[in-house]
């Protein structure tokens, strides 16, 4: 089928024809009256499910968040506190004694996040835009997948490109790295999962099929046994990797299931949907814990639990990131300043020093840093041209970040310190898979610093002395025919 005569709701484009929930915005549950956007509502939500009283079960979902949170740092709330000291007491100075003042602690001091990221890598060669993008769990790789039906794997550290994923039938929405970052998942508009070897870039046995319809959402759990896979068929489907076979499959939504993630031990997994609802669904018993829903109802794109997993981050359709306590119900922070009324966008958690961060694309073509505890924007930085789609942090502190976009280019961006220059890190490189990927030398003659790197020539590269590597060969002419776009602009 030709893209053109590809039906418009198979894009993981959002428009006010497509979904059932309005598009607008309020004030989060704290109330706050600088975080108002109000749009007026043009839609009726139909069709959604009821929202499910969860009360009962709160019990069992206390339990496993503090199971999830064990010797585990508070990544959201790890801050230093600067308390004054007061002047010491004399013995005189008793608590008893009327003329003592007491002692008042100083209330704790926020330090402020500061973060200066700047570009160091551009890698070109997807043929079409690019859906998501993903660090390694080790932080060695990074993955991205595209319109174009092709996942690409790429050397973190060089930008060095290592392998392109061939075998998908239709374009890839979907991508995700298995706890020991040597197996690559991808979802498909071909309505499968494959999973792949990473130092051999091979399909590993026959693909996962089951869905009835486009696959939106992958996750590994942490064990790397299971998987979480959401699509279009509305449903979220859990899989047993070691047979193989389907698990459980959730009757989850009303609208496709644009987002699932695991929870940092296992025991639960979320989804979201253009139904505008949010759910917490037990892994062991299929049981749905909890339904979110905010006042607005806004279609929700993306989720993501917490690092420290007592939190659930979403992605809505009226321009907001809405921080999630699941345990209570309740709507705790909201972050504004990006735009995002159309397109699936995603994004991360991050620490800065000591400070967490939260980080997104937007439609406008920037991304956007906010503290996780004010809800401020500390840092936007610009550079692909038109929207971006996913943004993923590097594991550890002060990592770099990784953006991907409808521009078709994946970018790698690190934080400095603001007096460094840029040659500090090796000057922007750009890298490329070939001289056929449609990347134009002529058009950078100006820049400073710049590193042009052939992927197909140098005879392989080894990332350990196990793995049988060899670059990947030029992909066949004519491929993309095969391919539906599900990420070109309507």
């Amino acid at each position: 089928m030709a893209a053109t005569d590809r039906p418009q709701k198979r894009c993981r484009v959002y428009n006010g024809t497509e979904v059932s929930t309005p598009r607008y915005s309020s004030p989060d549950d704290l109330g706050d009256d600088d975080d108002q956007l109000s749009r007026p509502s043009t839609l009726k939500r139909q069709g959604s499910l009821p929202r499910q009283d969860s009360t009962p079960r709160r019990d069992s979902l206390a339990r496993r968040r503090s199971h999830s949170s064990d010797e585990s740092l508070d990544e959201l709330n790890h801050t230093y506190h600067g308390r004054n000291r007061t002047r010491s007491s004399s013995p005189a100075d008793t608590p008893h004694s009327s003329h003592s003042s007491p002692r008042v602690p100083s209330p704790p001091v926020h330090k402020p996040l500061k973060l200066n990221y700047k570009p160091k890598f551009i890698l070109k060669g997807h043929r079409k835009g690019v859906a998501q993008v993903r660090f390694s769990p080790d932080g060695r790789w990074i993955a991205s997948c595209s319109a174009d039906g092709t996942s690409k794997i790429w050397d973190a550290a060089t930008g060095k490109h290592m392998r392109t994923l061939e075998g998908h039938l239709a374009g890839i929405s979907t991508i995700a790295w298995s706890p020991d970052s040597n197996t690559l998942a991808s979802g498909s508009d071909d309505k499968t999962i494959r999973l792949w070897d990473r130092a051999s870039g091979k399909p590993l046995h026959a693909p996962l099929l089951g869905h009835h319809n486009y696959v939106f959402s992958i996750a590994f759990s942490p064990k790397g046994n299971m998987l979480a896979s959401g699509s279009y068929d509305e449903a979220v489907f859990l899989w047993d990797l070691r047979a193989r076979s389907l698990m459980r499959s959730l009757p989850a939504h009303s609208d496709p299931v644009g987002g699932v993630d695991f929870i940092r031990d296992g025991t639960l997994v979320c989804s979201c949907s253009t139904d505008g609802l949010i759910r917490v669904w037990d892994t062991a018993t299929g049981q749905c814990l909890r339904t979110l829903v905010h006042e607005d109802n806004a279609a929700v794109t993306t989720v993501r639990f917490s690092p420290n997993g007592r939190y659930i981050l979403a992605f809505t359709l009226d321009s907001c990131i809405r921080l999630w306590d699941y345990i209570n119900g309740t709507c705790k922070k909201t972050y504004q300043g990006h735009t995002n009324v159309k397109y699936s966008l995603g994004g991360a958690f991050g620490i800065g020093g000591t400070e967490g961060f939260i980080t997104s694309g937007s439609e406008d073509g920037d991304i956007v840093f906010w503290d996780v505890r004010n809800k401020e924007v500390v840092q936007r930085v610009s550079g692909h041209e038109g929207v971006v789609c996913w943004v993923d942090t590097s594991p550890g502190l002060s990592g770099p970040i990784v953006s991907g976009g409808l521009d078709g280019t994946v970018r790698l961006w690190v934080d400095i310190a603001e007096d460094d220059d840029i040659d500090g890190i090796e000057g922007l490189k750009l890298e490329h898979e070939n001289a056929d990927s449609g990347f134009d030398h002529e058009d950078d003659v100006d820049m400073v610093g710049v590193k042009l790197e052939d992927g197909t020539h140098g005879g392989g590269y080894n990332d350990t002395p196990r793995d049988d590597m060899s670059d990947d060969e030029e992909r066949s002419p004519g491929r993309d025919s095969r391919h539906l776009d599900i990420m070109d602009e309507d």
